[in-house]
């Protein structure tokens, strides 16, 4: 995923035949052009974009003051004239931070997908933003005396503390690319998942934190500009000097060591700088999602291929993304009472964006899944001892589950006449949480394995996301749903995503890197609606938050058995995927010389994935954690070929989230926290400490 990745160090390779990165589109076929989107039409997509930008900021302009008044308003404003003061101090400050925030996020992303070598990474990979605001909501809760004085230097506090981790977990690998982006998801779903805890348990408190999260470009005077301003200006200055450098460590780690390059030290700087410039910007708007992976991806998808050309090109995207966003979505925030965060808004347009532009690409030649260890597998008996020892770890928690409460007089097991009232809601919960673990675990183990990429999981297939917003349009029109209705909301939604997913993965061959891509694009629609939702507080907020949390609260025992159905189903159809998945691995070439065709097996696997996602997601709700880390945990318990991940990643996610749900249900009593959410909390200091040892090097 790099502009050298095929060059031999040592041969310079000329000009005219560089290759371009693994994530970039490569040729269609034999004596066909590169399949890439054609200039001409980014620049014209580019200047519409511009031209509507500068449109609405002049309309916007102009409802504020009168024509006659724009040019001393903006240069030498009069004190005694309102309209002048809101001109240079609110309107101007906010198109400039607009720009000055975009371009940062673009640099940075730039920067984050080359190091990373890897086109899903962004600001927010490295846990800046869940640092941010895991801090602020601390401090809202406990010290609203510094929350009030220096937000800026809390916010910024939370994201250093958070990039810090993210390289103590990953220091003794030498700052692997893969082993980054692990630990940068890790700490990511760690701190979201504390915050999403406080914000159940303080929701009434903590309403203003719902749109700072989702990324405000209010302004009231100059003093964002001027912080940020600088530190772009010297982003670009150092990005532009660790340029060679740069370039050079999109080769893989030998042929850059051959060169002589210091990886630790050059990584860690180029990191640093990424993480710098992504701090700027939480700690003066907040969050803003999204940007940061559609600059380098717009830029790219626009023809720039060398990284020079990338870092040229992104920051302006990005930039040009969030003023029109801005822009476009101040009258309804003003109608609206500003309840819609400038950057939870950026997705709502630069995603269908995203979508256009991929739609307009020619069919590519998929990339072959990249290999991810080189260290000895287990072997077979290993692997059957220990599937075998967490399914009876997974039965004995089930029963525990199902006997072992907390009630009026403590912690204690339930009597026959006791079991028998209570079995009736205890047992469709934690058999609806084993079936969706399962599901989860099965479909992040197929994921990764099909990408080649650590960091995909079911949820950035998008299905999830489509399945969500069904949900939230039934809550938006109907005050009080019954569970039928959500369930119906809930899959005619999983349908309409898988149906976009399938269409755009069809015209691309099937090709991983652009299906996920895709997923990305609905996943970021679904996280402004509900950003938008969650900055309107009530108790909408709070009941879609437990629910993306996945909850296994309204579960009836209909729910439970259907969920078990279609796991037995889904699950007896997955080894199938045990010959398809390691033929694959050697590239399309080798696959087809053997006799496969390489885009139906391709679709099949996307169908079961998206399948098994959608089942899931059906019943408990988007669970992101186990579909991301259960691969990862069967990685490190010894499993290399896929059915053996699959075997072990299986009764994982089934631990994972039944022990979870007993956990939320019994700890906080009368209180619940959700499944999915307890799931992460418990998790992931686990697989921090793994990673720390440098386990996660050397198995995963």
């Amino acid at each position: 995923m790099n502009d050298l990745r095929r060059a031999t160090p040592a041969k310079r390779p000329p000009r005219t035949a560089t290759p371009p990165p693994a994530h970039a589109p490569a040729h269609a076929g034999r004596g066909t052009p590169p399949a890439r989107l054609p200039t001409a039409l980014a620049a014209a997509v580019l200047a519409a974009a511009f031209v509507t930008a500068l449109a609405l900021s002049a309309a916007r302009l102009e409802a504020i003051a009168p024509p006659s008044l724009w040019w001393q308003a903006l240069r030498a404003p009069d004190p005694g004239n309102v309209r002048q003061i809101v001109v240079h101090d609110v309107w101007l400050p906010r198109i400039v931070v607009a720009w000055l925030a975009g371009a940062t996020l673009g640099l940075a992303g730039t920067i984050f997908q080359q190091v990373l070598r890897n086109p899903l990474a962004e600001p927010m990979t490295l846990g800046v933003s869940a640092g941010a605001k895991l801090a602020l909501t601390l401090a809202a809760l406990w010290a609203p005396a510094a929350f009030a004085s220096v937000p800026q230097t809390i916010s910024l506090a939370g994201a250093l503390a958070a990039a810090v981790t993210v390289f103590g977990l990953a220091w003794r690998t030498g700052l692997a690319p893969v082993a980054v982006a692990v630990a940068g998801l890790v700490v990511t779903l760690w701190c979201g998942s504390v915050g999403v805890a406080l914000q159940l348990l303080h929701a009434p408190y903590l309403r203003g934190l719902f749109i700072w999260g989702g990324g405000s470009l209010v302004q009231e005077d100059w003093r964002n500009v001027a912080a940020l301003a600088p530190r772009f200006a010297a982003g670009c200055a150092i990005a532009w000097l660790l340029l060679r450098p740069m370039t050079l460590l999109g080769l893989d780690d030998a042929n850059a060591r051959s060169l002589g390059l210091a990886l630790r030290r050059l990584r860690l700087a180029a990191l640093a700088l990424a993480v710098m410039l992504s701090a700027a910007v939480v700690s003066a708007v907040g969050v803003i999602g999204f940007v940061g992976l559609a600059a380098p991806a717009l830029a790219q998808l626009a023809g720039a291929r060398r990284l020079s050309h990338r870092l040229l090109l992104a920051p302006p995207c990005g930039a040009l993304l969030l003023w029109l966003t801005d822009q476009a979505v101040q009258p309804v925030s003003n109608a609206l009472g500003e309840l819609i965060p400038a950057g939870a808004a950026s997705a709502l347009f630069g995603a269908p964006l995203m979508l256009f532009l991929l739609a307009r690409m020619r069919r590519v030649q998929p990339p072959a899944p990249a290999a991810t260890s080189h260290a000895p597998p287990a072997s077979h008996a290993s692997v059957r001892r220990r599937c075998l020892l967490l399914t009876l770890v997974s039965i004995a928690t089930i029963a525990l589950a199902l006997d072992f409460g907390r009630g009026v007089h403590g912690w204690h097991f339930s009597s026959v006449a006791e079991l028998s009232r209570v079995a009736i809601w205890r047992a469709p919960r934690e058999f609806a949480a084993l079936a969706a673990g399962i599901m989860l675990a099965v479909a992040g183990t197929l994921m990764q394995r099909l990408t080649g990429n650590p960091l995909a999981s079911p949820e950035v297939l998008g299905v999830s996301a489509g399945a969500a917003l069904g949900l939230i349009a039934l809550v938006l029109g109907v005050a009080d749903a019954g569970h039928g209705a959500r369930l119906a909301a809930t899959t005619a939604g999983a349908l309409a995503a898988l149906a976009a997913i399938l269409g755009f993965a069809r015209r691309s061959g099937f090709a991983p890197q652009r299906v996920l891509l895709a997923g990305i694009a609905i996943d970021a629609l679904f996280q402004a609606v509900v950003a938008v939702v969650i900055a309107g507080g009530g108790e909408r907020a709070t009941t879609l938050l437990a629910w993306l949390a996945g909850s296994t609260y309204p579960v009836t025992p209909t729910d439970a058995a259907l969920a078990l159905a279609l796991c037995a189903v889904l699950c007896a159809l997955t080894p199938l995927a045990g010959r398809t998945l390691p033929i694959l691995s050697l590239g399309d070439a080798s696959a087809r010389a053997l006799g496969m065709r390489t885009h139906r097996a391709r679709g099949a696997l996307l169908c079961l994935i998206a399948l098994h996602t959608a089942a899931a997601t059906l019943i408990v709700g988007p669970l992101s954690f186990v579909g991301l880390t259960a691969p990862h945990f069967a990685r490190l318990a010894g499993a290399r070929r896929p059915l053996e991940q699959i075997l072990l990643a299986a009764p994982i996610g089934a631990l994972s989230i039944v022990a979870a749900d007993w956990l939320g249900r019994t700890l906080l009593m009368p209180r619940e926290l959700p499944a999915g959410l307890v799931a992460t909390l418990f998790g992931t200091p686990w697989l921090m400490w793994l990673l720390a040892r440098g386990r996660g090097d050397r198995q995963a």
